[in-house]
């Protein structure tokens, strides 16, 4: 048996040393069960950026590919029999990645847009206008829906428990809906939401891009917003690590469905003889935890029958940024999936993630929605 390594200074190295090489990640990676390469593995890109750091190997364009290519749905880290933080390690080697190489146009626009939510409401609100006029291959996103007013702000001095709530930087265009429905079965478990002001992007489309900078000055400005929150909670499941990690120590950071779930015994739902279709993202199950807690939410409807689509690959390919800057590779994880939902024969689509969400929705009619907008639509009572 190999003796272990001594630690290394190089904190990319090190974090590279906790990997035995056992293979136990390659079924659980989507790239690696989309390509069947190791390049395309966990294990492949750990080794990879372990021998960059060490300067082993020179970098090539092959190389930058094979990391580019990862989805950062960190699946890996939840069968890591070693404990490897995967997700750590990416964001380490991208941001040496974006050192030599400057990423394209597109995605630095993106970044642009995302660390200003203002100037991102304004460029959708443009785009919802012009949707019913643009050639489809610009229909990058499906159309915005039309606004829905934000839940009040609740009185300071109401003497039940106040949450609230992380927006994000693309919600404010697509989920008005979801934030109302959210405040609607708050209501009925005895429990004020608010949206606090100053909040933006969360920063893990900058991190994942290597933009470790800026990912750390939208952490600084989420934690100033939040700072006399008791309670935080987050409906995007690809934006609740960032924001738990932004956050001051001992910060309650939670899951909306979670916080649900504790309160289920408040709710009542009608029934619903009705066949749905659950997505569950890959940070739903590998970072916010809350794939639990709402199929015990869905269950407490009853007649209500559930097809999760879980063919294909692992993932639905959205990824952050994928969708937009490599499309075509982006589609064909999700096209699995899609063939699924249309075959199962459910009346819409339920997804945790906003970005998973958007990236389904532009490739089927089915109505794809936040599962609380579903939830919130079979409530009955409250007690």
């Amino acid at each position: 048996m190999p003796l272990p390594r001594p630690p290394s200074a190089d904190p990319l190295v090190a974090l590279a040393d906790q990997c035995v090489q056992c293979g136990l990640c390659l079924p659980a990676c989507p790239t690696y069960r989309h390509e069947r390469i190791e390049a395309e593995s966990p294990r492949g890109r750990i080794a990879l950026a372990r021998g960059w750091a060490l300067q082993a190997l020179e970098p090539t364009t092959a190389g930058d590919t094979h990391l580019d290519q990862c989805l950062a749905c960190r699946r890996c880290e939840a069968v890591c029999p070693a404990g490897v933080k995967y997700g750590e390690l990416l964001v380490e080697a991208r941001r040496r990645q974006r050192t030599r190489r400057k990423p394209a146009v597109p995605q630095r626009a993106i970044e642009w847009l995302a660390a200003r939510p203002a100037a991102l409401r304004r460029l959708m609100a443009a785009y919802r206008w012009l949707w019913p006029l643009l050639p489809a291959p610009l229909r990058r996103l499906p159309r915005p829906p039309e606004a829905v007013a934000a839940p009040p702000r609740i009185d300071a001095r109401s003497d039940r428990p106040v949450a609230a709530l992380f927006v994000g930087c693309i919600a404010p265009a697509y989920e008005g809906a979801a934030h109302a429905a959210l405040a609607t079965l708050f209501e009925a478990c005895g429990i004020g939401l608010r949206i606090p002001t100053g909040q933006t992007c969360c920063g893990s489309l900058h991190a994942h891009a290597g933009d470790t900078d800026t990912a750390a000055d939208l952490a600084r400005r989420n934690a100033r917003a939040f700072a006399d929150a008791a309670q935080v909670v987050t409906l995007a499941s690809g934006c609740h690590g960032a924001v738990a990690a932004a956050l001051a120590p001992g910060a309650r950071v939670a899951d909306a469905l979670d916080v649900l779930d504790a309160a289920r015994d408040r709710l009542r739902f009608r029934p619903c003889d009705a066949r749905i279709a659950l997505h569950l993202p890959c940070t739903q199950q590998a970072v916010a935890g809350s794939a639990g807690a709402l199929r015990r939410l869905l269950a407490a409807i009853p007649g209500l029958e559930i097809v999760v689509l879980d063919a294909g690959f692992g993932c639905c390919g959205a990824a952050g940024t994928a969708m937009f800057m490599d499309a075509t590779r982006a589609a064909s994880f999700r096209a699995p999936l899609l063939a699924q939902l249309e075959s199962s024969g459910a009346t819409r689509l339920l997804s945790a993630n906003i970005g998973c969400r958007l990236h389904l929705a532009n490739g089927t009619a089915v109505p794809v929605q936040h599962p609380i907008e579903f939830l919130a639509s079979q409530l009955a009572t409250s007690c």
